[in-house]
This record gives C-alpha cells, sequence and structure tokens, in this order.
C-alpha cells in the first residue's frame, strides 16, 4: 500500500524522530512510504530507510500568497488570538487545510492513490485542521489535560478531534483523551492506541558509531530536552542524595540547561554531573551507561526507555501519567519508582549497587516496526 506520514517540521525532538521511525516503519512491512514535513529546517532528520520519499511542502508560505490565508492569519492573530487563548490555529488551518488538499491532489496524480495518512502531533494537526479524510489517522503523542471546560478549549477540541480517526500512543494517553470527550463534549470517529515503532536494527547500527567524549568509565545517562516537563531538577536532587559516585551524565539542551548547571554546583555535585549537550546520534551514550534513567513529569509515551533497552542498557524510571507502563511492564515493573526524591535515589542506589539483568529481546516485541505498521494499515479500534 501507499502511506504518508505528515509532520510539521524535521527539527532534532522526539515527535520529529518517532514520524521518521514510522515511515522507516511502513517502508520496512514493504509499503510505498512517503513523508512530508511543513517547515524547512536547517539539518533536518531524515529516514534510515532508502525507500522513503521524503517531500517539502512550504505550507504557511502558500496559504499566505493566497491573499485569503494572509487574511484570515492576520484576523486570528490580531482579534481571535486576544479573546481566545491559543487562537491563531483558527485562522492558519483554514486555507491550510485547503493548501494540503490539494498539494495532495497533486502528489497522488503523479505517485497513485494513498491507501493511508497519518499526521503526526497537535501541532501539525492545527496546521490544516479544515482537511478532513476518512484514510487519515490523527497520532497524540502526549496526554492531554482536560480539567478546565472552558470555551476556548471546546472550540479547539471540536475543530481538532470532532470526528477523527484519532490514534494514542499509550493507554495513559488513550484514557485522557476519553476524560476530554466529557468534558469538551467532542466525539472521535474512533480512538485506537498504537505504539510508537522502535527501529532496534537502526538503533544497534547507531550504538556502535564511535563517539570519542564518552567517559571511559561507568556512568549513569539521561537523554531529553532541557525543559520543566523533563523534570532534571528532581534526576539532579536524587542523584546527590542517593551517594552514588558514578558520573550522571545529561544528555540534550534547552532552555533549562543553565538553571540546572547552577543547581549542580548548589548540590556540589557539578564535578560528577557531565553536560553533553544535543548529540545528534545519543545511542553511543546510552549503549555505554551503566543505567539509563528517566524523571519526566508526564510522557506521552517514554520512546527513550526502548531505545535504552535496544541499547541493551537498563532502566529506571519515575512513576508519571502517559505510557512508561505500555514498556515497563511485567518483570520491567521493578524498574518504576515513585515519582519523589528519595524514591528515586533509592532506585539509582540499588540499580547501581547490584547486578541488572540482561535486557530480554520480548520486552520490544510491541514496538516492532512490522508490528506497529501493520496496526496503522488495519481498520480502526472502537472508541
Amino acid at each position: 500500500m501507499r502511506t504518508l506520514v505528515v509532520v510539521r517540521s524535521l527539527k532534532m525532538g522526539g515527535m520529529e524522530r518517532v514520524a521518521i521511525n514510522l515511515a522507516d516503519a511502513f517502508a520496512e512491512a514493504g509499503h510505498e512510504s512517503h513523508l512530508v514535513s511543513f517547515r524547512p529546517v536547517k539539518a533536518p532528520l531524515c529516514p534510515s530507510h532508502a525507500s522513503v520519499q521524503q517531500h517539502a511542502l512550504p505550507l504557511m508560505r502558500w496559504s499566505r500568497l493566497t491573499v485569503i490565508g494572509f487574511c484570515l492569519e492576520l484576523l486570528a492573530r490580531w482579534v481571535l488570538n486576544p479573546l481566545f487563548k491559543r487562537a491563531l490555529f483558527l485562522g492558519t488551518g483554514i486555507m491550510g487545510g485547503v493548501v494540503f488538499r490539494l498539494w495532495l491532489k497533486r502528489f497522488e496524480k503523479r505517485h497513485g492513490r494513498v491507501d493511508r495518512i497519518v499526521f503526526r502531533g497537535i501541532g501539525t494537526f492545527e496546521l490544516v485542521w479544515m482537511f478532513r479524510d476518512t484514510r487519515a489517522r490523527y497520532v497524540l503523542e502526549n496526554i492531554v489535560r482536560p480539567e478546565r471546560a472552558s470555551f476556548s478549549r471546546r472550540l479547539f477540541a471540536r475543530c481538532l478531534y470532532q470526528g477523527r480517526h484519532l490514534v494514542a500512543v499509550s493507554e495513559g494517553v488513550a484514557e485522557t483523551i476519553r476524560q476530554g470527550m466529557g468534558v469538551w463534549r467532542f466525539s472521535p470517529a474512533s480512538l485506537s492506541v498504537i505504539p510508537n515503532p522502535c527501529p532496534i536494527a537502526g538503533i544497534r547500527q547507531a550504538m556502535l558509531a564511535p563517539a570519542p567524549d564518552i567517559p571511559a568509565e561507568p556512568y549513569i545517562v539521561n537523554v531529553a530536552r532541557m525543559v520543566p516537563a523533563k523534570d532534571h531538577a528532581l534526576l539532579l536532587r536524587a542523584y546527590a542524595r542517593s551517594g552514588v559516585t558514578l558520573p550522571l551524565v545529561l544528555v540534550g539542551d534547552g532552555c533549562e540547561r543553565a538553571n540546572l548547571e547552577a543547581l549542580a554546583t548548589e548540590l556540589d555535585i557539578a564535578e560528577r554531573v557531565i553536560f553533553a549537550g544535543r548529540q545528534d546520534n545519543p545511542y553511543p551514550w546510552m549503549h555505554h551507561a551503566r543505567l539509563f534513567v528517566l524523571s519526566s513529569r508526564f510522557e506521552g509515551m517514554g520512546i527513550v526507555l526502548f531505545e535504552a533497552l535496544a541499547c541493551g542498557t537498563p532502566v529506571l524510571s519515575v512513576d508519571c501519567p502517559g505510557g512508561i507502563r505500555m514498556i515497563l511492564k511485567g518483570e520491567l515493573e521493578n524498574s518504576i519508582v515513585a515519582h519523589d526524591e528519595e524514591s528515586l535515589a533509592t532506585g539509582i542506589r540499588d540499580a547501581v549497587a547490584n547486578a541488572q539483568p540482561m535486557v530480554k529481546e520480548a520486552w520490544l516485541d510491541d514496538f516492532k516496526p512490522e508490528t506497529v505498521a501493520t496496526r496503522f494499515m488495519q481498520k480502526p479500534d472502537a472508541r
């Protein structure tokens, strides 16, 4: 079959990397796989499978060139957005949906009819929310928070979710969507749970690449953007409390880095904490680590956990909303600790002190590319 994965951009990030993994998964499963991004970026991520065909659609530029799209964007930016929080999408997504449909029509004239269209991430939905097609699946990467039933949130949910085939990356994400259906008064056409694919073969090839900056001694590692949601501050405090002398390596960058460096100094662990920055290939850092630790406040799924397992590295995670329990189930439930400083410190101390079991291939079965690709091609689950 012919598949099309649609993503806002191909910048360095977890959601973007998973979009590429899905395009690769379709190709590995024998489908004709296409990948389109809406925003050009410097040094974009690229598929590893040679048969995946990449396309660029500068959606916002084309929408503005229609003049109508430019006027709708201005109306949303200067009139609607001040009245209703996060209302810019109302203007940009109208003409964006029209432009995407015209692009798809031209695409299908050249390549043939598409059997499955997969939109990844809310930011992608927003840009084309007027587009509707029964072949489309809309993947929600993170939990939604239906605590407030404001008019703007109901409007947002009805525009983006109403009558669509939604896919949650974990049961935890799906549960928050079900809660939102009652609070925000929307009804999707279907709601399925399909995990993100783990490109096991590609990860194992990439983890063997040389990385001269990796510490020669055993170390603990975390790979994540340095943003509040990843809660590196909790990790630093727990690491300091644990008394473990193995270095802690933080792979990633972001707005919180300066604060975290100051916190490491304050906790008197700066000499043992290595800020490695963003790495284009984080897998050697995972592979050579003694332990991978996740400290997030929430995770849509927690793809870094199965990436670390694919690298053969034991994992430890705080219990947080989202999908970590889709990965850490069965005997891996012992790798979950309560989401507090003392519990994480104890977990780190115990994991380092005790020999960790070998990673089993069966732990990754649900996330194999061919399994995930098959799920996307099936009829959607009931709500």
